[in-house]
């Protein structure tokens, strides 16, 4: 490029302004485009390549290589080297391109006469949209001012694609946003929906990306920072009160709102040409581009509070606040990267399904959803970038699909679906007050998970005879600092209040691994699933745990009580937490509370190391409740939160249901209540089975009762056990094949 580098680059910024004004079509415009960028940098070649669907680039526009190479000319993600740079996201600068790994000829292109190669990524926030290529006859690579002038018009042209500045016919210059999408991510909560887009965060949209006056430019972005920082200032003065790991975190985002290498980088941006609001989507979109590719947990999270300093940044900037103007859909999805359980609780039952782009199936945000049934997709990659407020969105929470903008003939089956689910609830509900008793006689008793208030109303609704697992973290999680003991004493009041005389298990604190406290110092564990977690953190806190103890005992106010400890491994952990039961008893004794009526204390088994205990254990334990969920991922190894190992292990493995089976023989030596507590216990096919294998009762969200009850009011447990046994004997690895073709020969 010739001297004066940031004046020919603005110049060039310049000419793309004017062609975003023009009236020009959307071929015509990229043709122009490539031509100017061409002509701007005395280069003999540009083309831009942009993506036709998620794998395959297309020819869109060039000047220099053959014309009739536009539109037929395609590549996989990876292929060659325009594949290389959109796989990696990376620019790519050599000076002989057929020499370069990954080279792959073009023979309909012409461009074996160009030596020289220089391809840049077109992307915007992490989404990829495709390549712009410069290529020369010289064997030359561009220099580092080039190559920063051309990543600069890369980015413009991502903003120009995200305005629809080059729709036109073909699958590649289809309009954004408006395209039929299906979206795979892992069912976290199951359920169908279908309703419309909420974002919990609406994507900023920068509509000026090229700067007419710099200087203006600059103004708004001091002026904007200044806010962001006096903003980040209040933050920390009202929390000067919170623990010590809070205020950490937001000294580092004071940092990064101070830091004087990210103002630099963005007010040379904007010298090059770009506008404010441009300046900065580009340095977030670095940022992104290295959170991606950073695996230290520290360091992605610091890149993450760059990130979201930077959507404040815009938000100023442009003044689009927290929402883009749009009303609430009657029927919200919402959509969001990841949300707080505080958050969504917010919205309450008045959202149809949920779509997060990161989450896990153990995360608060899913805690609350199955509290509240509403269908929970986690892991949906693009979502937030693809959709927008009021699309059309279907969500199928049992496979983990999002259909985004759907066909119609999508929308008729998914509905033909939801109708189909509806006729079956009608029938559940002809069953409700049923006893479920087997067709051989055998009792099954049907309970519920729960943790919200707003559960309790499913005990009569659904069914259930009784709550096997409120789960009490949740009134820890959604708060800033940690609640009251009066608090948790009325909110434990009212749980036992609204369930009347059926009997409510109360688990104990379950924090750690994926469940932090705000207020509580995180400790950064390399496996926090086999870490510092629910009872060895009570054992480590007493205090805590006496303080939930005792407002559980003051609650029951001479009511029965029924107390589980969570991921009980060994039996003395057990005993130490019935040890600090008792002693709690005691002390409310000698200060004159009313204490309950009969109290029960039970166990967890999570860990297969606790079914392997002494039987002395079996006698002492009140009850056992099987951690289903827990047990499964510890028992193969395999991680409930890696989709590439989850679905490898079925629950009906017959090594998993002899498993099963010996906790049942070894709990009925000892004449000890047992329940199985997880998602499987609500899956009708996989609830049959356990109950074969000798578990009596089951907890299961409230929704599953119906399904899992009709099953069984038409099961012969007997029959089936044999089912099992002689599958056991033939050495198969799973009797869900057996067990599937004897449910299909039943009446």
């Amino acid at each position: 490029m010739a001297d004066g580098t940031e004046t020919e680059s603005r110049k060039l910024l310049g000419r793309l302004r004017e062609e975003m004004a023009s009236e020009a079509a959307g071929q015509e415009r990229l043709d122009r485009i490539t031509s100017l960028i061409a002509d701007s940098i005395r280069a003999e070649v540009c083309s831009v390549y942009l993506f036709r669907d998620e794998d395959t680039l297309e020819l869109c526009a060039t000047e220099g290589l053959s014309p009739e190479a536009v539109h037929k000319t395609r590549m996989r993600m990876g292929e060659g080297l325009v594949g290389r740079v959109a796989l990696s996201g990376k620019v790519m600068n050599t000076a002989d391109a057929p020499s370069a790994k990954g080279f792959r000829y073009m023979p309909e292109t012409g461009e074996e006469r160009f030596s020289s190669f220089l391809g840049v990524p077109i992307q915007r926030l992490g989404e990829k949209l495709g390549v712009l290529v410069v290529q020369s006859r010289e064997a030359r690579e561009l220099s580092a001012d080039e190559v920063y002038a051309l990543e600069v018009v890369a980015m413009v042209l991502a903003e120009m694609a995200e305005l629809g500045a080059f729709v036109g016919e073909g699958a590649a210059l289809s309009p954004l946003h408006q395209q039929s999408v299906q979206l795979n991510g892992g069912p976290a909560q199951e359920g169908s929906a279908e309703g419309h887009v909420w974002l919990h965060e609406p994507r900023v949209v920068v509509t000026n990306p090229i700067a007419e006056d710099p200087h203006r430019e600059l103004e708004r972005l001091t002026e904007a920072v200044e806010e962001l920082r006096v903003g980040v200032d209040k933050m920390l003065e009202i929390s000067r009160g919170a623990d010590k790991e809070q205020l950490q975190v937001l000294e580092a985002y004071r940092m990064f709102a101070n830091s004087k290498g990210w103002m630099r980088r963005m007010e040379e941006d904007i010298d090059r040409g770009l506008s404010a609001e441009a300046a900065v989507e580009k340095e977030q979109s670095q940022a992104r581009a290295r959170m991606g590719q950073v695996t230290d947990p520290y360091l992605r999270e610091r890149l993450a509070d760059l990130d979201d300093l930077s959507n404040r940044l815009l938000r100023i900037l442009t003044g689009q606040g927290k929402t883009d103007g749009a009303d609430l859909p009657p029927d919200p999805i919402l959509i969001a990267r990841n949300i707080g359980p505080g958050d969504l609780l917010e919205y309450g039952r008045s959202l149809r399904g949920i779509v997060l782009e990161e989450g896990s199936v153990g995360s608060h945000a899913t805690i609350v959803a199955r509290a509240l049934a509403i269908p929970l997709v986690v892991h949906v990659g693009r979502i937030t970038t693809e959709a927008l407020n009021g699309d059309h969105i279907l969500v199928d929470g049992d496979q983990g699909v999002v259909h985004l903008r759907p066909e119609d003939t999508v929308v008729s089956a998914f509905r033909d679906k939801i109708a189909m689910q509806a006729k079956a609830q009608e029938r559940y509900a002809s069953i409700r007050e049923t006893p479920t008793v087997t067709r051989d006689g055998e009792r099954i008793n049907l309970v519920m998970n729960a943790g919200l208030m707003a559960d309790l109303p499913s005990l009569n609704n659904s069914g259930a005879e009784g709550v096997g697992l409120f789960r009490t973290e949740l009134q820890f999680l959604i708060r800033n600092q940690m609640p009251k003991r009066s608090e948790l004493v009325a909110q434990y009041q009212r749980v036992l209040d609204a369930a009347g005389d059926k009997r409510v298990v109360f688990r104990t604190l379950d924090i750690g691994s994926d469940k932090v406290l705000p207020y509580m110092k995180h400790v950064a564990e390399p496996n926090p699933a086999l870490g510092w977690r629910a009872i060895r953190v009570g054992l480590d806190k007493r205090g805590v745990m006496r303080m939930q103890l005792q407002a559980l005992l003051r609650a029951a106010n001479g009511r029965p009580l029924t107390i589980m400890f969570p991921f009980v491994a060994q039996a003395d952990e057990f005993r130490e937490a019935k040890w600090e039961v008792n002693k709690t008893i005691e002390r409310e004794k000698r200060l004159g509370h009313v204490l309950p009526e009969t109290i029960e204390v039970g166990a967890m088994l999570e860990t297969p190391s606790l079914a392997f205990a002494p039987q002395k254990f079996f006698d002492e334990v009140d009850f056992v409740s099987i951690g289903g969920n827990d047990l499964k991922q510890f028992f193969f190894a395999a991680d409930r939160e890696n989709e590439l190992v989850r679905r490898r292990y079925d629950t009906l493995n017959v090594s998993f249901l002899t498993f099963i089976e010996r906790i049942v023989e070894r709990c009925n030596i000892s004449g000890t209540p047992l329940s199985f507590c997880g998602e499987d216990a609500g899956r009708p096919v996989e609830a049959l089975c356990l109950a074969a294998m000798g578990i009596r009762t089951l907890s299961m969200r409230p929704a599953s009762i119906g399904p899992v009850k009709s099953l069984l009011l038409r099961a012969d447990l007997q029959s089936l056990r044999k089912i099992i046994a002689d599958a056991r004997h033939r050495g198969e690895q799973s009797v869900r094949p057996a067990v599937m073709e004897w449910l299909r020969n039943q009446n």
